[in-house]
C-alpha cells in the first residue's frame, strides 16, 4: 500500500495557507475602509492585518480550539447551577429579586 502523507500534508498547507490569506485580507480591508475614517488611524499592509489577526487570535483564546472543548462551552451555566444548589431557599429568592430587577425590560414594572 502506498502512502499518501506528503500529498494529506501538502493539501493541509495550501488550505491553511488560502485561509490565512483570505482573513488577513479581509482584515486588511476592515481596517482600510473603517479606521482611519472613524480614528484617524493609518491604513496598513497586508502583513500587518496577517499580524494583528494573529494576535488578536492569541489574545482572545483562539488557541482554545485545541483544547479538546467546544468554542462556546456552557461552562457558565454549570457554574450558576453549582451555586445555585449551594445556596438556602432565602439566598435564591433574594438573588432571584436582585437579578429580576436589574433585567426587567418591560417599563410598566
Amino acid at each position: 500500500m502506498r502512502s499518501h502523507w506528503p500529498v494529506r500534508v501538502l493539501q493541509i498547507g495550501i488550505l491553511l495557507l488560502i485561509i490565512v490569506a483570505g482573513f488577513g485580507q479581509a482584515v486588511l480591508q476592515l481596517w482600510n475602509h473603517l479606521m482611519p475614517d472613524i480614528f484617524g488611524l493609518r491604513p496598513i499592509t497586508f502583513w500587518q492585518a496577517v499580524g494583528l489577526m494573529g494576535l488578536s487570535w492569541i489574545l482572545v483564546g483562539g488557541l482554545g480550539m485545541f483544547r479538546g472543548r467546544p468554542l462556546y462551552s456552557n461552562h457558565w451555566r454549570h457554574r450558576m447551577a453549582e451555586r445555585l444548589e449551594q445556596m438556602d431557599p432565602e439566598q435564591r429568592e433574594r438573588l432571584r429579586q436582585t437579578l429580576g430587577s436589574r433585567c426587567r425590560t418591560d417599563p410598566k414594572d
